[in-house]
Formats: structure tokens, C-alpha cells, sequence
């Protein structure tokens, strides 16, 4: 398991790129046959990424945690963005298609996952927090998401999102989690942008061409910086980081939230006039 500790909003702005990169950027996520995980200090939440081939991926839990098993104390959300493939917690068979998400609560022993082709393997994304509490385990459909509709082709952001984890939905101790997709000829998310003090925020970018990059936007509204990210890396928003982008061409990004409350609305607005 990798470390990462995270920059205040000091130090950010005196970073240069490449120590910006270092302490946000995600970027050895969905790696073949392995189960890659990050430990950041903010929030204390794990990002990580499972890609089985032939093999089964077994997630057990690392020194880091002091835990008998992953989930002792912690609960996890899953997002499928690769081929057919199954999760197996408890015994208890799940198959995945893509899109398709999955909670999985504290108390969670033994969790496995596969592909049903080797050849168009499964990529699981994980994202985890501290919980205090077991909830259901519980499948996520694209069918029965709560989608919310935003933005404008105008703006140039038009986009929907799905909410699987959050409290009209799958229930859960931290994990807030769904996705958003732009419509085409849009390229911007999150624009105006927000903060939300209370809880930190992860995103996701992935279903990219090759040759296609995100700006990701990231900073206080007056010291604002970018990081460039590709296909299915991911970017750690603290909670003092207001968060956008804007795509070269068609994505999709996967939001996973934890903190001190569950409430989707909770965000403090940034006036477009006040960004630096």
C-alpha cells in the first residue's frame, strides 16, 4: 500500500508542478493482476483499483491498518469501468457489468474479485473510509441510480449524474459515490465550481481516448493550479480545494466523497468572478 501525505493550502501555492503531481495525482491505478491501493491522510481514505486476469484477486489487509481484515474497520465503495466480472464477499456472488457498483460494509471478511474474460478483464475501482457502523451490502444498477440533470450545451457542460452511495440511496457510514456523464460536444464538470469543508473528495476521469486529457482545476479560489490527468487516473481534492475540469475530447469521472457528513448539497459555491 502506498502513503501519501497531502499538502495545506500553504504550501500549495509555492508547489511546482511535479510536487502538485506527487501529492494529488493517482496515476498507477488498474494495473493487470494486482490490487493497487493508497492510503491518504485526508480523511483517511484508500483509492485503489483490482484488475483480475486469470487469477483471482483476494484484498486482505496491509500492515498500514493494523486489522485482521480490510473491512475490520473500514467499508468500501466499488465502481466496475472495465469488462464482465464478479465480486465475491462472504461467499455471497456478485456479478458486475460495467458501470455497475457495489457497497460493501464494515465487518466484510473475505473479499474476492474476477473476471469472466481474461481478455476483457474487469477493472474495479475502490474507494474506502473509516466506519463506525455495518451497513447491507448492496449492488448498484445503472437503472436504478437517482440521475439529476445539469448544466447546458451553452456552458458546455451538460452533463448527468448517477448517485449510487448517498442517503436517498445505497446507506453507508462515509462513502458518498457515483459518476457523472458529459454529453458530447461538452468538456467542462463542476463548473462553477465548489468547496465542501466537511468532507474531501476523489475523482475518477476514465472511459478517455488515449490522446485525451483533463485540466483538472484545484486550489483556494484565488491560487488556483491544474493537473493534467489521462485515462483512468484519479485526483485527491482536500477540502479547502475547489475542484473542476475541462476535457480535450469525451470522459466520464467517478466521484467518491467522505467526511463529516453524507449530504450532497453541502457545498460552498465559487463565483467564476473570484477565480484567480
Amino acid at each position: 500500500m502506498e502513503m501519501r501525505y497531502a499538502a495545506d493550502p500553504i504550501r500549495f501555492q509555492r508547489m511546482p508542478t511535479s510536487e502538485i503531481r506527487e501529492s494529488f495525482l493517482v496515476d498507477k491505478l488498474f494495473q493487470p493482476d494486482l490490487i493497487y491501493l493508497l492510503y491518504s491522510e485526508v480523511d483517511r481514505a484508500i483509492i485503489g483499483s483490482a484488475v483480475p486476469g486469470k487469477k483471482k484477486l483476494r484484498l486482505s489487509a496491509s500492515k498500514e491498518l493494523a486489522v485482521d481484515y480490510f473491512c475490520e474497520r473500514r467499508e468500501i465503495g466499488i465502481l466496475n469501468i472495465g469488462g464482465k466480472g464478479e465480486i465475491t464477499v462472504d461467499g455471497k456472488v456478485f456479478e458486475m457489468e460495467n458501470r455497475d457498483g457495489l457497497y460493501i460494509g464494515k465487518g466484510s471478511k473475505e473479499i474476492i474479485f474476477c473476471s469472466s474474460n481474461s481478455k476483457q478483464p474487469a477493472a474495479f475501482y475502490l474507494v474506502s473510509f473509516p466506519a463506525h457502523q455495518a451497513y447491507s451490502i448492496t449492488q448498484a444498477k445503472l437503472a436504478d441510480a437517482e440521475a439529476v440533470q445539469l448544466g447546458s450545451a451553452e456552458a458546455a457542460n451538460k452533463r448527468t449524474i448517477y448517485k449510487y452511495i448517498h442517503p436517498r440511496g445505497i446507506q453507508s457510514c462515509q462513502v458518498v459515490m457515483g459518476f457523472t456523464v458529459l454529453e458530447p460536444g461538452s468538456v467542462w464538470n463542476t463548473m462553477p465550481p465548489h468547496t465542501h469543508e466537511r468532507r474531501m473528495e476523489v475523482y475518477l476521469y476514465f472511459d478517455m481516448a488515449e490522446d485525451t486529457r483533463v485540466f483538472h482545476l484545484m486550489g483556494t479560489a484565488a491560487e488556483t493550479r491544474h493537473i493534467v490527468v489521462a485515462n483512468r487516473q484519479a485526483v485527491i481534492s482536500p477540502s479547502w480545494s475547489l475542484h473542476s475540469g475541462v476535457g480535450t475530447g469525451a470522459y466520464t469521472f467517478c466521484w467518491g466523497m467522505g467526511g463529516e457528513n453524507q449530504t450532497f448539497e453541502d457545498m460552498d459555491g465559487v463565483e467564476i468572478s473570484d477565480i484567480k
